[in-house]
């Protein structure tokens, strides 16, 4: 018999923690002088208050969708894939290229392209730790790393010495042509008489991260492919046994969590700088692994945590322009709620396990 119910383990302890977390920060803001109340005010007021807020909030909510449903992917095979960072930006590589050499009539056609091209470079930059896994036994960790590291020396040198336009300085790509610019959130909910989300970056890739929380639930929950990838991450010895081949599910898992990972670049590189440039990732990668754990690796839950971290990361550029807070608290933040949602979760799960089977006994 489960400890507790499903709806505790999904819901109550990801709220405790996350109520923790806000509480050690509401000190830190304290030790610097400040009033927590008031930055938590000038945070929703800044990320939820104000359409263009929320822009900003979606936007960032839509890669840490991408980037949480890569990690929770792989970690159902017992993986832990921390190399989106890297996957997103060769990603961005494969959105430039498609954006850049083929000539798209729309956007609509544009976006269909750029994510079959995100998702193929990122899944190519995951196959080679995959292999590694699952044929010599190299850990995922320490590839997925090192990748990260090649990743950003292998975009440098690309943007520097073949995609930069002649004359510029800028280590960046020339600007995609017209018939791929993705409408923004301002294009598509604006109206003559009101402006919504003003100079907000978000745009219709939120919709595509929606749709790959859908297909990660279908695939996780409903295929044969993903009960073999939860079978081998519950027990790879059982798994054999059961005729699963652990380097197929390895490779196959790793190959959608390096795609999943791909397809933020579309956002980023697609979305708001309409070109190639460096750092568009912006460490949504590492991010993605605080959102998959809060979102207890189920899709729902990894929607819910990104928008969560989306609010952090807006709310917190707030912080920083209105008030002497730092901006880098909110890596203070995030650092708690990993903490509380991973390393400290049995600090958490066993009050609360032992409070579900008290009551349970009282009740018999």
């Amino acid at each position: 018999m489960d400890k507790m119910p499903k709806w505790a383990d999904i819901v109550l302890i990801p709220v405790i923690s996350l109520l923790l977390a806000a509480f050690f920060s509401s000190l830190v803001i304290l030790a610097i002088g400040e009033s927590p109340v008031e930055a938590f005010k000038l945070m929703v007021d800044g990320a939820l208050m104000r359409s263009a807020g929320w822009g900003y909030t979606l936007y960032y909510a839509t890669n840490f969708m991408f980037t949480g449903l890569a990690v929770a992917v792989a970690f159902h095979a017992r993986l832990f894939n921390i190399g989106g960072e890297g996957q997103a930006m060769i990603a961005g590589l494969g959105v430039a290229l498609v954006c850049l050499y083929i000539p798209w009539p729309h956007w609509s056609l544009a976006i269909l392209g750029a994510s079959v091209g995100a998702a193929l470079f990122g899944a190519l930059w995951a196959l080679i730790p995959a292999y590694l896994q699952a044929r010599r036994g190299s850990h995922i960790v320490i590839t997925t790393i090192m990748f990260n590291f090649i990743a950003a020396a292998l975009l440098n040198y690309v943007l520097v010495e073949l995609l930069r336009p002649v004359g510029a300085m800028d280590p960046a790509s020339a600007k995609f042509p017209a018939g791929t610019h993705l409408p923004t959130f301002q294009d598509m909910f604006s109206t003559e008489s009101s402006k919504m989300f003003r100079g907000a970056p978000a745009n219709v890739t939120f919709f595509l991260a929606l749709a790959a929380c859908v297909f990660v639930w279908l695939l996780i929950w409903r295929t044969r492919l993903g009960y073999e990838i939860r079978a081998f991450g519950q027990s790879e010895t059982a798994a054999k046994y059961a005729g699963i081949s652990p380097v197929r599910i390895t490779v196959i898992a790793m190959l959608i969590s390096g795609a999943l990972a791909g397809m933020m670049a579309v956002n980023t590189t697609m979305g708001e700088s309409e070109r190639l440039i460096l750092n568009a990732t912006e460490g949504a990668g590492f991010i993605g692994i605080a959102v998959a754990l809060m979102g207890r690796n189920h899709p729902l839950g990894v929607c819910v945590a990104a928008i969560l971290f989306g609010f952090l990361y807006q709310g917190g550029a707030e912080l920083a322009l209105w008030t002497n807070i730092p901006r880098e608290l909110i890596v203070v933040i995030q650092a708690l709620v990993i903490l509380f949602t991973g390393a400290l979760d049995n600090m958490v799960r066993e009050p609360i396990e032992k409070l579900f089977i008290a009551m349970r006994r009282r009740n018999a």
